[in-house]
């Protein structure tokens, strides 16, 4: 939520727009791929240590999980931080895509996601209990994210020209992103204390509580 579509739209999509609507293609490449470079190195830091510390956080967001109720979500934590990080990947094809006017195939690309989860439950439900199926639920969801990138990238490859992440920062306009990201980050990170807070408390009720509240 934090780093994916709405903030990386806000920050990315202006600068990649204007640079495009002046002209300035090679300097719109440069700013897409040093985005992709830095969110690539970024995003996979945060699946790193959201898969090693899965324990730890499923603690601190669901205190009131014990038992096997906390062991299953410690697996499915751990299972679903890749796919988490390919939704970033998809959220910058996405902003590269709506800056070309390209609507339908980044929005009609979750549909990917969801097919993938039916499909892999319905394939591997059978004779596994309620925490087996939630383990093939989850893994149908990093499949889906998976296969949501890999739907868009081809086009996102013919109107970008090419796709070579870097870590340049040097250029003034991928900096203007960086600033524009942070206020928008800090925005939508007040709204996340608030579903924290909601999944403090809805762990401590009964079981169905927090998929109730999501």
């Amino acid at each position: 939520n934090l780093l994916g579509e709405g903030v990386l739209s806000a920050s990315l999509i202006p600068v990649y727009a204007r640079l495009r609507a002046e002209e300035r293609n090679p300097e719109a490449e440069q700013v897409a791929n040093a985005v992709l470079g830095l969110l690539a190195l970024t995003t996979s830091v945060v699946v790193l240590l959201g898969m090693l510390g899965a324990g730890p956080l499923t603690d601190l967001i669901a205190p009131g999980f014990s038992g096997e109720k906390r062991e299953l979500t410690v697996r499915l934590v751990r299972l679903l931080f890749p796919g988490a990080g390919l939704f970033v990947l998809s959220a910058w094809c996405l902003g590269i895509l709506n800056s070309h006017r390209r609507f339908l195939l980044s929005y009609a690309a979750p549909v990917i996601w969801n097919v993938a989860i039916i499909l892999i439950v319905i394939a591997t439900a059978s004779g596994r209990d309620e925490g087996g199926i939630a383990l093939m639920a989850a893994t149908g969801s990093v499949v889906g994210a998976a296969l949501q990138v890999l739907v868009q990238l081809p086009t996102v490859v013919n109107v970008l020209g090419r796709i070579r992440p870097s870590l340049d920062v040097a250029s003034s306009q991928v900096r203007t992103v960086i600033r524009n990201f942070g206020p928008v980050f800090v925005g939508r990170g007040v709204v996340q204390i608030s579903a924290y807070v909601d999944s403090v408390l809805a762990s401590l009720l009964g079981t169905g509580a927090v998929t109730g509240l999501a």
